[in-house]
């Protein structure tokens, strides 16, 4: 069995987007015939770019190749051009390609890919939510609206979920880290009251950032969180310096989250050997696939850390995280988006039950990709899946995050 030939698949979801503007996805054939599919998280070039990146990484490294030889793909990817060293657009190109075998090697022994990552260690799978608007919320007032939020927070905690996510902390703009305006502190403090009055003891509160702040101002805005008792606050400084994430984690009583921007074990090294993050949350199509994120889950278990496996991408992804959720002991939870567009995608493969994943025994990463559907949605527009503003605070006129893919404005 060898991997021959490559499909690249790019998927704009229908509006509001959630998920980000366009899914990447992958689709390896044997030449036996097996079909396998992954996902890249992301990318930081356009989809025609990065389509051409994740074909040159096929054909120098997997082209040819046993789907069994993970491993070794794997270092050929690290390695290439004489790096060895975590590059995300490489590793996010190798990522969606090994997904892709690992749902091969499912298929070509008739069991799901959990099995072959040491079997069922989480008979379900705790599920968390992002909270998106109703229908009956202005979309647009939505993200800086406490009473709003702590109504889709009911909403999900009706629906089964012991846990949601929010960030109103202000901009997603380029000029991170930086301080955050005392507006944006009060807002998210009245997130957090509004919700945990609404949810009581029923959901944790999971505090969002997308690491917009100095050291000092993650600080201000974590210390004055803690009286409402979050599960996390995730990623409150840039992941480019893993450093400074233990001051902020021994300055705060709150657990520190982080990973959808890191790639590879050697990232998340720095943060385990100091305790910048007891929480990691890998984006499986960027981290290095399945396998890198099971020896991440395995290194983090020494370091008494968890892991809560990242989505903000379509299903192909969800599916993987799931897989490698099932099989590890120091799970936390995975994030998960209920869209009709997701579900149509995999043919209601994956369902949220009273706020849990049940692991699917159908072979590979457990999915019915749809691939029709996925064509019929080609992406046409010119901004990236993930785009920040170029807008600085505004510390006079409040700031919104408005959702993980904002329109852009011309």
């Amino acid at each position: 069995m060898k991997l021959c030939d490559l499909e690249v698949i790019i998927t704009a979801p229908p509006a509001p987007g959630w998920g980000g503007r366009y899914w990447i996805f992958t689709k390896l054939t044997t030449d036996d015939g097996l079909v396998g599919f992954g996902e890249v998280y992301a990318s930081a070039v356009s989809p025609e770019v990065m389509t051409q990146v994740i074909e040159d990484v096929f054909e120098r490294h997997l082209y040819g190749e046993s789907p069994e030889n993970i491993e070794l793909m794997f270092r050929r990817a690290y390695s290439s051009g004489f790096t060895q060293r975590p590059d995300p657009t490489v590793m996010g190109a190798f990522s969606g390609l090994e997904i892709a075998c690992w749902d091969i090697l499912g298929k070509s022994r008739n069991r799901p890919v959990w099995a072959l990552l040491g079997g069922k260690m989480n008979q379900r799978v705790r599920a968390y939510t992002y909270l998106y608007p109703l229908p009956h919320h202005d979309i647009d007032n939505f993200w800086i609206s406490p009473e709003q939020a702590a109504e889709s927070a009911l909403d999900a905690v009706n629906r089964g979920y012991t846990a949601v996510k929010f960030d109103p902390a202000g901009p997603y703009t380029l000029h991170g880290g930086h301080q955050p305006a005392m507006s944006d502190i009060s807002l998210t403090v009245q997130f957090c009251k509004a919700i945990r009055e609404a949810v009581g003891d029923k959901a944790d509160l999971l505090v969002g950032t997308h690491g917009q702040f100095t050291t000092a101002g993650a600080i201000r805005l974590g210390q004055a969180l803690e009286p409402h008792n979050p599960l996390w606050f995730e990623e409150p400084i840039p992941p480019d310096n893993p450093l400074e994430f233990a001051k902020v984690a021994n300055a705060v009583r709150i657990p520190i989250a982080t990973g959808e921007r890191l790639t590879t074990k050697m990232e998340f090294a720095t943060l385990l050997r100091t305790g910048g993050a007891a929480i990691l949350q890998p984006a499986l199509g960027r981290v290095g696939g399945i396998w890198e994120a099971k020896k991440l889950s395995a290194i983090a278990e020494v370091f008494n850390a968890e892991i809560a496996p990242h989505l903000y991408a379509g299903p192909v992804e969800w599916a993987a995280n799931i897989q490698l959720a099932t099989s590890i002991p120091n799970l936390l939870m995975a994030e998960t988006i209920e869209t009709p567009f997701h579900k149509a995608l995999i043919n209601s493969t994956i369902e949220v039950e009273d706020g849990c994943v049940v692991p699917t025994n159908s072979p590979g990463i457990g999915i019915e990709f749809n691939e029709v559907l996925a064509k019929q949605h080609p992406y046409s527009g010119k901004e990236l899946h993930l785009q920040m503003q170029e807008a600085p605070c505004d510390y006079r006129g409040g700031n919104r995050f408005s959702g993980g893919a904002p329109p852009v404005v011309e």
